[in-house]
């Protein structure tokens, strides 16, 4: 008998559920979603850190439970609502959001389904079968995973994630933002430098909220690129937020805009190319200039684009480089990453010049 009423009490709270997520579909604007995510963020890492959890999975979760509703946020402000009006596939991205709401009750029921097998403990007869290398290799996981743990935690602070929220109104993901950023003045720069046949690639470690957010996902110290027509980097040039001067999307930069944390620096490569190569990479970027473009934010998680000229940094260094016909290796462009550039040199095309610090 019990067993019967707990089940229809288990119908009863579904069926509540899936009446609190139509509600949200069909009712719920962008302000009251963002609460929604950030309510059941916080209601999570409460029920996490009163659980009987290890330590390092407490903090795992903490991290994972972060980034979801940085995703979820990210995704509604970025892509749903600025549909909103002017296209049928609101109603496609609203639901997607919505649905998005349980993605958290979902990572923490696959976590204790499986908490016997992850945080498992041999018997005293199964551990006389443990070899010393598989505990070796053991020990050497749970030291990563509180590293990991321990770098996400400062990376994923309350402040970077503010930041990141705050900026979000300034994007968009599917139409031109950036309009005419480049000046006369930059072409200018740039054609004195046809002279020197090299383009130089900068890969970089600026301590912005949005590289150390990234380097959650990448686990890389070097999170932007960008391309430049002169060595001493006066031409230098990618995707990027505005610095909250320029809208985000392409954008001249500064080495000002490289020293955003202690301990920030750039590492400087040179790629031989033609004249006609660099001349072409000039053209294209003056087209995209004319045209338009915006932060492809999205594509760091989908590793789409809207349209041609939505683009991340390493997104927009690639395409360069592939138009140009002296990309040195084979990539889908959205899923390159800054230091693709350099690992996957396997050629030796590039040349190392210098790394500035700061």
């Amino acid at each position: 008998m019990n067993d019967v009423i707990a089940y229809f009490q288990s119908i009863k709270i579904r069926g509540m559920g899936w009446i609190l997520l139509g509600c949200l579909y069909l009712f719920a604007n962008q302000p009251i979603l963002i609460i929604v995510y950030l309510y059941l963020a916080a209601v999570m890492v409460l029920r996490t850190w009163l659980a009987q959890f290890p330590h390092a999975a407490k903090v795992g979760l903490t991290v994972v439970y972060a980034l979801l509703m940085v995703i979820q946020i990210v995704f509604i402000s970025a892509v749903v609502f600025p549909w909103r009006g002017t296209s049928p596939l609101y109603f496609v991205g609203k639901l997607v959001g919505v649905m998005l709401v349980v993605l958290p009750l979902w990572v923490e029921r696959f976590v204790t389904t499986n908490n016997q097998t992850v945080f498992y403990l041999p018997t005293v007869e199964e551990a006389a079968t443990v070899s010393f290398d598989e505990l070796r290799q053991s020990a050497g996981k749970l030291s990563n995973l509180l590293n990991g743990a321990a770098e996400a935690k400062d990376k994923v602070s309350v402040a970077h994630v503010k930041t990141i929220i705050e900026d979000l109104p300034r994007h968009s993901a599917t139409h031109y933002i950036n309009h005419g950023t480049l000046t006369p003045a930059y072409f200018e720069a740039v054609t004195a430098t046809l002279v020197d046949t090299n383009l130089y690639l900068a890969v970089s470690n600026t301590g912005s909220a949005a590289s150390e957010m990234i380097s959650v996902f990448t686990r890389k110290q070097f999170n932007h690129v960008s391309l430049s027509f002169d060595r001493d980097l006066e031409t230098i040039i990618s995707y990027n937020g505005g610095d909250n001067v320029y809208p985000p999307g392409m954008n001249a930069e500064t080495l000002e805009f490289f020293h955003q944390k202690a301990g920030a620096s750039v590492l400087v490569y040179s790629l031989p190319v033609t004249t006609a190569q660099k001349t072409f990479v000039m053209n294209k970027i003056a087209e995209i200039n004319r045209e338009g473009s915006a932060y492809n934010m999205i594509g760091l998680v989908s590793k789409h684009s809207a349209k041609p000229n939505i683009m991340f940094c390493s997104q927009f260094v690639y395409t360069m480089l592939q138009l140009a016909g002296v990309a040195y290796f084979s990539m889908k462009p959205g899923e390159v990453r800054p230091t693709d550039f350099i690992e996957q040199d396997y050629y030796k095309k590039l040349k190392f010049e210098y790394e500035l610090k700061f």
